[in-house]
C-alpha cells in the first residue's frame, strides 16, 4: 500500500517526518510531496532519506513552476502528477495550511500538491495547522465545510500554545491520531491496538546433506500479508519465517530460521509475549532420521530413513494460556472434514484450511481460497488476494475476542 504524504509550509512540518516513520511501521510506502514554502522549513533531503522514495518539490524536473518548454525528456516529470494520482491508495496532507485548504476547496491547481488533489480518486485526509485567527477565519471554515462535503476527511486540530505566541485552536494533531485517521480512511481500523500478534510463515527445511533438504512449496505470502494486516490494524507482530524470497514489514519483530526444530524453540520462546498466534507456516512434516555429514554421491537407488518434526501446533495447545491460536490446514482430500478433526485435536480457536490440490491458489500465488472454521461459525472466502484473506482471518480473530470477552493487553 502506498500513500501520498503532502507538506506544506507551516512551522509543524517537521512533524511529519515522524509521520512518515509511523507509516512505515505499518508497512505503508510513503511518497512525499512538498510545497515552495515547506521546504523553508525541512529539507527535501530529510524525507528523502526517511522515505526511501523521491520527494516530488514542483512540477517540473527543475523544481520550479516557470519551466521551459517540454520536450522528451521532462515530458514524463510534466504529468508525473497523474501517475501519482492513480498510483496511490489515499492522500494525506499534514500540516495543511489555510492557503492550501483554500487551493483544495475552490479547486485551483497551481503546483504538484494541488494538482495531485484534482487528479486523485484516492481518499483524502487533511491535517490543518496554522496561527487561531486564521483558523477561526470564515473563509478558512468555509473551505474546510467545502472539504468535508465532498468527502476530504479533516483531522481537527488541537487547542494550546501556539508557535506564534497565541494560545487557542490551530495546533496539529497528535501524529498518532493523523495516522489513526489515515488508516480509517483506507478501511484498516486499529481493532488490534494493544494485541501481540505471534505469525509463523513460510517453510521450512529439514537437512539431508550440506547440499539438499527436504522442504515444501511454500512462498510465505500468506503469512507475510498476515504480519502486514496485523500491523496495519495496531497490533505489535512477532514474525518468525522460514526461508523466503520476501521483505518482511520493516515494524515486525522478524525470526529468521530454518528447521521445523529452530521454529518450535522460537515459538514457544516467543509465545509468552503473545495474545494472538496466527500458524500459516508449512512445516515439514518429516526430517530424516540421521542427516548425513557429508554430500551423498550418486550411486543408484537409496533408501532415506524420516522421523516426524515436531508438532509445533500440538506444543503450542499444551502450553497457551489465554492466547487465541489459529491454525492453517492445506489440505487435498476430505478438506473440511480434516479441518475439524484438526481444530478440535490441537484445540484451536480456529482454522483456516484450503485445497492445495487447486492451481492458482494456495501454494506460489499471491491468491487464495479458504474456508476459516471457528466453534461457532464457517465462514466460506471465495478467491480473493492472500491480503484479503488475511484480512478476514483477522476479522475472526476479532470476533473470537469479542466473545470470549479478553481484555486487551497494553
Amino acid at each position: 500500500m502506498k500513500i501520498a504524504l503532502g507538506v506544506t509550509g507551516g512551522i509543524a512540518a517537521y512533524k511529519a517526518a515522524e509521520i512518515v516513520r509511523l507509516l512505515q511501521d505499518r508497512g505503508i510506502r510513503v511518497q512525499v510531496i512538498m510545497t515552495r514554502a515547506a521546504q523553508e522549513f525541512v529539507r527535501p533531503l530529510t524525507f528523502a532519506a526517511l522515505s526511501g522514495e523521491k520527494v516530488i518539490t514542483g512540477m517540473f524536473p527543475s523544481g520550479g513552476e516557470d519551466a521551459p518548454d517540454l520536450d522528451s525528456a521532462n515530458l514524463d516529470s510534466a504529468i508525473e502528477h497523474i501517475a501519482v494520482a492513480q498510483s496511490i491508495d489515499a492522500l494525506l496532507v499534514a500540516p495543511a495550511t489555510a492557503d492550501v485548504l483554500a487551493h483544495f476547496g475552490q479547486g485551483i491547481a497551481s503546483d504538484f500538491l494541488t494538482t495531485l488533489y484534482l487528479a486523485t480518486r484516492a481518499p483524502v485526509v487533511v491535517a490543518p495547522a496554522m496561527n487561531v485567527n486564521m483558523w477561526n477565519h470564515a473563509a478558512t471554515q468555509a473551505n474546510l465545510e467545502i472539504l468535508r462535503r465532498r468527502g476530504v476527511k479533516i483531522v481537527e486540530p488541537g487547542s494550546g500554545y501556539l508557535a506564534c505566541g497565541m494560545t487557542g485552536s490551530g495546533r496539529l494533531a497528535e501524529n498518532e491520531a493523523i495516522v489513526a485517521a489515515l488508516l480509517e480512511a483506507l478501511g484498516a481500523s486499529q481493532d488490534l491496538a494493544g494485541e501481540t500478534v505471534l505469525v509463523t510463515a513460510g517453510p521450512t527445511r529439514e537437512r539431508i546433506d550440506p547440499a539438499r533438504y527436504l522442504t515444501n512449496r511454500s512462498s510465505g505470502r500468506m503469512g507475510y500479508a498476515v504480519a502486514e494486516a496485523a500491523l496495519r490494524r495496531g497490533a505489535r507482530v512477532l514474525l518468525v519465517t522460514g526461508p523466503t524470497a520476501l521483505t518482511p514489514p520493516g515494524a515486525a519483530e522478524t525470526t529468521r530460521l530454518e528447521s521445523a526444530e529452530e521454529m518450535k524453540d522460537a515459538v514457544l520462546r516467543l509465545l509468552p509475549q503473545s495474545t494472538i498466534v496466527i500458524k500459516t507456516a508449512a512445516v515439514s512434516d518429516y526430517r530424516a532420521k540421521s542427516a548425513s555429514g557429508q554430500k551423498l554421491k550418486r550411486k543408484g537407488p537409496i533408501t532415506l530413513e524420516l522421523e516426524p518434526t515436531a508438532d509445533i501446533l500440538k506444543e503450542i495447545s499444551l502450553r497457551k494460556q489465554t492466547q487465541i491460536v489459529v491454525g492453517f490446514a492445506a489440505e487435498t482430500e476430505n478438506v473440511l472434514e480434516n479441518a475439524r478433526q484438526k481444530l478440535a485435536a490441537k484445540k484451536l480457536d480456529a482454522i483456516v484450511v484450503n485445497d492445495v490440490s487447486r492451481e492458482g491458489v494456495g501454494f506460489d500465488s499471491d491468491r487464495n481460497e479458504v474456508t476459516i472454521i471457528t466453534h461457532d461459525d464457517v465462514v466460506e472466502v471465495p478467491e480473493t488476494t492472500k491480503w484479503e484473506v488475511a484480512q478476514r482471518v483477522l476479522d475472526q480473530v476479532v470476533r473470537i475476542r469479542q466473545r470470549r470477552k479478553l481484555p486487551v493487553r497494553a
